[in-house]
């Protein structure tokens, strides 16, 4: 559907288990207890808005690409290794990782390792259209369910001035994204309009995190249009 815009290691460390203000904790000892496998305050904030109880663990794994691997299979086994590493250290909870990888012309964009990349990226995309692929992988190690998700979205940036990149720079927000950009960020505004899913560029499709974890049988109580709704106020493959 198409719409209008309105470092890399194995797996070193985990963070303890246990309450955060800003996360859904579940007060019911018979519910599975989720982990989000990643330290993304994106993929957080979204997940919350789906009313999933969940806690977080880190998964730092080695996400350079393998000899000749395109980037939908990079990204599949990405998402499926940090589910994988934290599910080995919490085997009996549920596990819900994601991964998201920008490409240009063939070319993967990955986050921009210092200001000047970033420029060079934004340069690069700047009037184009470009692919943004995010994976999604759950699973339960009680039951060995496992599901796996692939969002595809075309996007196409507006023809934004130079004055406009380096301002955008000078706010840091680039520099923890894939491609160098947000498309949420409202004063920036990089993306003139998308074929696919808002959610999903932002590195966490959630029509997509809904079918895995139903099919680990974990039900969302929340709704993805209304999930997606602060966002954009709208959604895709609901």
């Amino acid at each position: 559907m198409t719409i209008g815009s309105p470092g890399r290691g194995e797996f070193l460390s985990r963070k303890p288990i246990g309450s955060r203000s800003d996360v859904a904790i579940s007060s019911d000892p018979n519910q599975p207890k989720l982990i989000l496998a990643s330290q993304s305050p994106r993929r957080l904030e979204l997940l919350t808005q789906l009313g999933v109880p969940f806690q977080l663990a880190s998964a730092d794994i080695d996400e350079t690409p393998r000899p000749g691997e395109p980037p939908d299979a990079l990204v599949q086994r990405l998402a499926r290794e940090k589910a994988m590493a934290v599910q080995r250290l919490f085997p009996r909870h549920p596990v819900l990782a994601a991964d998201t990888v920008v490409v240009l012309d063939g070319r993967i964009l990955g986050k921009p390792i210092d200001e000047q990349e970033a420029l060079l990226m934004l340069r690069d995309l700047r009037g184009r259209d470009h692919l943004v692929l995010s994976a999604v992988f759950a699973a339960t190690g009680s039951t060995g369910r496992q599901a796996a998700e692939l969002s595809r979205s075309l996007v196409w940036m507006r023809p934004y001035s130079e004055k406009e990149i380096i301002s955008y720079i000078a706010s840091g927000d680039p520099m923890d994204k894939a491609g160098a950009y947000a498309i949420q960020n409202r004063d920036f505004a990089p993306v003139e309009r998308i074929d696919g899913c808002f959610s999903g560029v932002m590195g966490f499709p959630l029509a997509h995190v809904v079918r895995a974890l139903r099919s680990i049988g974990i039900t969302p109580p929340g709704d993805v249009v209304t999930a997606c709704a602060p966002y954009a106020g709208f959604c895709c493959d609901a």
